[in-house]
């Protein structure tokens, strides 16, 4: 995961595989390969599903964003490599609001893209800085329920949050040493902030104002640890989904962090992983991962 390396300076070895998908989450289908053609895939990252069961992949090394339906057929694409407004420089985070408007952690251009459905540039902000409303390498996005756009603004071990319209609306973990180089957030009914505090690997909850309210997680292998959490997001029941990145599998929370599930292991087939990263549930619950290593999409069942 050469780009990660490069942002959070943390190594991904070979772990012990942990279990296949888990009964309650079975396999259902894939889709992706390596390229830079329509309906291929260089690297995911992050990935969004909107209200119509549309998926979005932040299709990071080539420098798109890619929408299939969720059978994985491919529909359309936008963005090639570069710094103008049109453009996108590794693009790691991708979120949809309720209006169909799809937001993007343009990560290395430090900036935040707003597009409407079919793929135009309305808006963007941010602009490398420590600032309040300044980005360091931003990656994965989620939006509360009123519309406020959350980004974990990696590089400076921060969360940002901003109105639709791109202000400014607020910060979480800034206070130093909180947090880590934290890649993943997800927001649930009530507004509750959750981030993967990736090089602390562990999971960090916070009010819909910023205010610390718990944590959970340690390094390692066993049920409940983690070796580089990255993708987090929250069902209809306010149960966590976490990418573990490093062990190759998706593990499952309630919203106090007690451990109830887990599927994946390293490797090729079905229902396996070569480091995840992004995680998305549509309104069933059925979630769609992004297998970075293996340039894919993977989706199961609820």
């Amino acid at each position: 995961m050469v780009l990660i390396l490069v942002l959070l300076v943390v190594a991904c070895p070979a772990f012990p595989e942990g279990k296949g998908p888990s009964p309650s989450h079975p396999f259902l289908a894939q889709w992706g390969g390596s390229g830079p053609g329509k309906g291929q895939l260089w690297n995911p990252y992050g990935i969004a599903v909107d209200a119509h069961e549309k998926v979005y992949v932040a299709d990071c090394a080539n420098d798109r964003i890619e929408v299939f339906d969720s059978d994985g057929s491919y529909v359309t694409q936008w963005g090639t490599k570069g710094g103008g407004r049109e453009q996108l420089h590794h693009a790691l985070g991708v979120a949809v609001d309720s209006q169909g408007s799809v937001y993007v952690a343009d990560t290395l251009n430090s900036r935040i893209k707003k597009y409407d459905p079919t793929g135009n540039v309305e808006a963007l902000w941010g602009g490398q800085g420590s600032g309040k409303g300044e980005l360091f390498n931003p990656v994965l996005l989620a939006l509360d329920p009123q519309g406020a756009l959350v980004v974990a603004d990696c590089s400076n071990n921060r969360i940002e949050k901003f109105k639709a319209d791109g202000s400014f609306a607020g910060l979480a973990g800034e206070e130093s040493g909180r947090l880590s180089s934290p890649i993943g957030v997800a927001v649930d009914a009530k507004g509750n902030i959750y981030v993967a505090d990736t090089n602390h690997n562990r999971i960090e909850k916070f009010s819909p104002s910023g205010g610390f309210l718990a944590q959970w997680g340690k390094p390692g292998v066993g049920k409940g640890e983690f070796d580089t959490p990255e993708g987090l997001a929250v069902d209809g029941r306010g149960l966590v989904y976490v990418v573990d990145s490093g062990n190759n599998r998706i593990q499952v929370f309630t919203p106090a962090g007690g451990y109830l599930d887990q599927w994946g292991r390293l490797g090729k087939g079905e229902g396996q992983f070569n480091e995840p990263a992004g995680i998305a549930l549509d309104g069933r619950g059925t979630a769609f991962v992004t297998d970075w290593g293996n340039d894919r999409v993977e989706k199961f069942g609820p």
